[in-house]
């Protein structure tokens, strides 16, 4: 069972099944881009015609395999594949009408849509790469707003190292230095100094 697609996902499997339609040689293939007010939950019809019900159901067959091979889409519900005359296949998004030429013109979708835009395939090919080349500039630009920003942003400064981070100091010096350290820090004792004997004086009385 297929889900909601966003609408440029549902364009581009549209695409594809029309693309399916134009290989299995449908006829007067049409896009309808439905009114949002008159749609309900498609947002899309795909129309083609078949000069027989054996090409009918080619057609149908080829839409269906080619989007649950390429996009692992599946139709919620597929109608009239016994008689061939009008085949439906709904994906919810988007239905797909395979109808025998006097059927579609007996029934005549295209003017009981009057709301509806309709589009060549070629057209809706040429609309989806225009949206997908918008796209693709739009997300450049989001890309390089981001990158400029970034580069504006000043660098941050680097983090101030705590106490605990900074590096501890050399381990004590050694016991002989602190030994030679202590001893020259104390107060060396005068050596005594050896004091000659004064000369006497010779004297100078006579007996």
């Amino acid at each position: 069972m297929v889900t909601h697609h966003s609408h440029q996902q549902t364009r581009i499997l549209v695409q594809a099944a029309a693309a399916a339609c134009e290989d299995k040689k449908g006829e007067e293939t049409r896009i309808l881009e439905l009114d949002p007010a008159d749609s309900g939950l498609s947002d899309f019809f795909l129309v083609t015609s078949a000069t027989n019900d054996r090409q009918a159901l080619a057609i149908a067959d080829e839409i269906e395999h080619r989007l649950k091979r390429n996009f692992g889409a599946m139709p919620n519900s597929v109608e009239g594949r016994r008689h061939g005359e009008w085949i439906l296949l709904d994906y919810v998004d988007f239905v797909v009408h395979v109808f025998l030429a006097e059927r579609r013109a007996f029934y005549d979708i295209e003017r009981l849509r009057k709301s509806a835009r309709p589009l060549t395939p070629s057209e809706f090919d040429a609309e989806l790469k225009h949206l997908l080349a918008d796209k693709t500039r739009a997300v450049r630009r989001k890309s390089s707003a981001k990158k400029a920003a970034s580069a504006a942003k000043p660098a941050p400064r680097p983090a101030k190292a705590s106490s605990a981070a900074k590096p501890k100091k050399a381990a004590s010096k050694p016991a002989a230095k602190k030994a030679a350290a202590k001893a020259a820090a104390k107060p060396t004792a005068k050596k005594a100094v050896a004091r000659k004997p004064a000369a006497k004086k010779k004297s100078t009385s006579k007996r």
